[in-house]
């Protein structure tokens, strides 16, 4: 998969190399792809796929979307890059968002309720 803004290998699970070339949905790429043509800047990326091993570690939940690919957690760590953020995210159609203080995660997981958004404390 040739992807304009990032290299395959920032997605992959920190403990596994090459996960995200064998897991991370394609789809779900090139919408990630949009997302930073639309917000003009480079945007690092904490968390794609993960391994069980490292979901566990990270405290991730058991049905966690980075399981199986559809999943990101971009780094952010302020209002304004958030809101700009924000709007490349839904201008694109994902509409599965989770907001912290340091990240923005997205989600593409078509088995979990759409036009959500929640917060971590």
């Amino acid at each position: 998969m040739d992807l304009k803004y990032f290299d395959i290998s920032e997605f992959d699970s920190p403990d596994l190399q090459g996960t995200a070339i064998l897991h991370m949905d394609s789809e779900f790429l090139l919408l990630l792809d949009q997302i930073r043509e639309q917000y003009g800047r480079p945007i690092h990326i904490n968390s794609g796929y993960r391994t069980a091993e490292r979901n566990r570690m990270v405290g991730g939940k058991a049905d966690s979307a980075h399981l199986r690919g559809l999943a990101a957690d971009l780094r952010c760590d302020n209002s304004r890059d958030r809101h700009d953020l924000l709007e490349a995210i839904f201008s694109v159609g994902i509409h599965r968002v989770g907001i912290a203080k340091s990240f923005i995660h997205i989600d593409n997981d078509k088995s979990k309720a759409e036009r959500v958004v929640w917060l971590y404390s």
